[in-house]
């Protein structure tokens, strides 16, 4: 493995940074001998351009601009993925996407994060390699940057708490009272909506054909849906935990060469999005890439 400060030296000698992302894509291909494409945010590098690092609609023209030929799909396709999540209709559509395209046939790599969005993308594939390094997150949907089962929660406990205790009803309303009509429908339905993507993606391709799916995904669902065992949306689920709830996940450290060049690349990225305006990469082994800037570096 190409460790951080080895992976810098050759970036300052070549100044390289496109050369050596198709190099490693390139030689992970060899090594797997399947299609290969990557998927990076650089949110953690760079965080106050600006910039979209989040799933959107955008991100469909660069999984376009890094999809093969039909041939070549045949081979199937290891998806390197890196991303903050973002947008449940964007996110939906590219899971859809990229079903359609690979028939199902796609492992997700997870070299450090893939959370919210970028977890439902990771269980809509064959099945997940992680590294001791790796985690996925909880999907539960966020508005204004709160669980949307939280205002359900805390509803659900004023209604509680005013039936028992009618004298704190003021209380609860002016709290209440805040949220605009409608708005807890929303909430409930994008919950609903969550649940359905995590759902049908886990029985259309991880546990296809599993006479016992519907109890499998029913306990993933739990640790990925369920905000009473998550307790946040930032918690990082090990690839032990992701494990035991029963998700098909791989050890990166199976296989030893596989590790090496994922994280060689996974270096190359970072430091990519820090010496760059890069915010978000999609690249492929044919070396064929979309970038994303934002403003320039100050």
């Amino acid at each position: 493995m190409a460790t951080w400060n080895e992976v810098l030296e050759a970036i300052r000698f070549h100044s390289a940074h496109d050369v050596l992302r198709n190099e490693w894509l390139k030689k992970i291909a060899n090594h797997t001998k399947r299609n290969v494409m990557l998927y990076y945010s650089g949110w953690l590098q760079n965080p106050k351009t600006g910039a979209n690092y989040s799933i959107s609609d955008e991100d469909k023209n660069g999984f376009m601009a890094c999809c093969p030929k039909k041939a070549a799909r045949e081979k199937g396709l290891d998806l390197i993925l890196h991303t903050p999540g973002g947008r449940v209709d964007a996110t939906e559509s590219l899971i859809d996407y990229l079903y359609e395209q690979y028939d199902g046939n796609i492992r997700a790599i997870v070299p450090q994060l893939a959370m919210s969005g970028g977890t439902l993308i990771a269980v809509s594939c064959r099945e997940i390699i992680m590294g001791n390094q790796s985690s996925i997150g909880p999907v539960d949907p966020q508005i204004n940057g709160i669980a949307a089962q939280s205002y359900l929660a805390e509803f659900d406990k004023a209604c509680r708490e005013v039936e028992q205790h009618p004298s704190i009803f003021p209380l609860w309303q002016s709290i209440v009272g805040k949220l605009p009509p409608g708005f807890l429908i929303d909430c409930q339905n994008a919950i609903d909506w969550s649940n359905e993507i995590l759902t049908n993606s886990l029985k259309r391709v991880m546990f296809e054909g599993d006479p016992d799916a519907e109890q499998k995904v029913k306990k993933i669902k739990s640790l990925l849906g369920d905000q009473a065992i998550s307790k946040t949306h930032s918690r990082h689920i090990t690839r032990r935990m992701a494990q035991d709830y029963g998700l098909k996940v791989v050890a990166l450290e199976e296989d030893d060469k596989l590790q090496d060049l994922v994280l060689s690349l996974h270096h190359l990225m970072c430091l990519t999005f820090e010496q760059t305006t890069a915010v978000k990469i999609f690249a492929n082994d044919k070396g064929a890439a979309y970038i994303t800037h934002g403003t320039t570096r100050g």
